[in-house]
């Protein structure tokens, strides 16, 4: 039965953790970074809006200096908002694209600024992952960014505690990995029965 999922949380909360457990248990996964990342950071038309705008975070060859671009977006609200607006409405065509493309499949979609963007539409239901801030920053720092700048970035998004308050379920991720997918098999098998 068709069903969208709109999974969100903090960064480092293990958001694409959890969503490789509902891509096991039938889902079909939009990841908004991935698509970002792999798509929309490629095409010619946001590189050269890019280029314009910050020429540092281009490369010659014309690829996006990803860790310049976070620089200079995470130190100025201004320029996040520029960001976003550049490429939020590209990726919400990706989304109706894949929507159309397979409208009875059950999908989830990774979405890290759900409730900040007021994305909860486009969703049956919303699914916040949540851990302490400690393990936030553990598991960031783990990746290679420096505690000062996970601090930062985390600062930039909703509270843990907002999106908590505002998710139609939450699942925690203060444990092991298959902690949290027993987590999301049990509300995979209460959505079954609720729909």
């Amino acid at each position: 039965m068709a069903m969208i999922l709109g999974l969100t949380g903090g960064m480092g909360c293990g958001k694409s953790t959890a969503a490789r457990f509902f891509v096991a248990s039938g889902f079909r996964l939009l990841d908004s970074d991935q698509i970002v990342r792999d798509d929309l950071l490629c095409r010619p038309d946001v590189v050269a809006a890019i280029a314009d705008r910050w020429p540092e975070a281009v490369d010659p060859s014309g690829r996006v200096r990803r860790p310049v671009l976070a620089g200079q977006v995470f130190a100025d609200d201004a320029d996040r908002l520029w960001l976003e607006n550049l490429l939020h409405p590209r990726l919400h065509d990706r989304w109706r694209e894949a929507l159309a493309a397979d409208p009875a499949a059950r999908w989830v979609f990774e979405v890290p600024l759900l409730f900040e963007k007021k994305l909860e539409n486009w969703f049956d239901f919303t699914i916040c992952v949540a851990t302490t801030s400690a393990n936030q920053i553990a598991r960031l720092t783990e990746r290679g960014l420096p505690q000062a700048l996970a601090e930062q970035r985390i600062s930039k998004q909703l509270s843990l505690a907002k999106k908590i308050e505002l998710a139609d379920f939450v699942l925690c991720n203060d444990g092991t990995a298959a902690a949290l997918q027993r987590q999301v098999l049990r509300l995979v098998a209460e959505l079954a029965v609720n729909r």
